[in-house]
């Protein structure tokens, strides 16, 4: 999804400030939140739904939010439409009939893994732009990189983000060059996790 969130390579945000000695949590409500959805993940939804959730928060709204606001939201976004909680209940803070339980937990199907590419293999990627959840950074889209490693297979966010089907790829960690991704004349480098289907041979 081409949203705000996709922030990477991005300008007029201004600096990124370091709080030396940041806590863990800023707020008591923060660290309930944590404990919020990992009581409920993997329960009513999974990581990519959960991610996808983020993402569809209205611009405005997420670039106003703090981190462990984003992560209320979605939590809120996803217990209404799995039917955990009503709106009501949210606003009152008092349940008024019990959940509904989780759904069972699919059977682990996955497959061997067969990588398309090897290590070293230079690819491109996909100059993609989906309506929906993708786990392809914006600023990595048509540059070409070099296949360091070979994990997996996991299953591919794309789908799995809108339970639309359970398909497993090979995920590479690719590098590009500082050049390549930003223009600029030094030896920095950078890896990041893609999916085989992001993926093309360099020609």
């Amino acid at each position: 999804m081409n949203g705000v969130h996709d922030m990477g390579g991005m300008h007029g945000f201004g600096p990124v400030h370091v709080e030396p000695n940041e806590p863990a949590f800023h707020a008591p409500w923060e660290g309930r939140v944590l404990a919020l959805q990992a009581r409920t993940r993997g329960r009513w939804y999974h990581l990519d739904e959960f991610r996808n959730a983020i993402e569809r928060m209205p611009a405005a709204r997420y670039l106003d939010a703090s981190y462990y606001e984003r992560w209320l939201t979605a939590l809120e976004t996803l217990l209404v439409e799995k039917g955990v909680v009503t709106r009501e209940e949210l606003a009152t803070g008092r349940a008024a009939t019990p959940p509904p339980q989780p759904s069972p937990r699919p059977p682990d199907d996955r497959p061997p893994l067969r990588p398309r590419f090897r290590t070293g293999d230079r690819v491109v990627t996909r100059n993609a732009h989906p309506q929906g959840h993708t786990r392809m950074p914006r600023y990595v889209r048509g540059r070409h990189g070099v296949v360091r490693t070979i994990n997996g297979p996991f299953l591919l966010p794309d789908t799995n983000a809108h339970r639309h089907s359970r398909d497993w790829e090979p995920v590479y960690a690719v590098e590009f060059s500082a050049r390549e991704l930003w223009g600029r004349d030094d030896d920095d480098a950078m890896c990041v996790d893609l999916w085989e289907c992001y993926l093309e041979a360099e020609l």
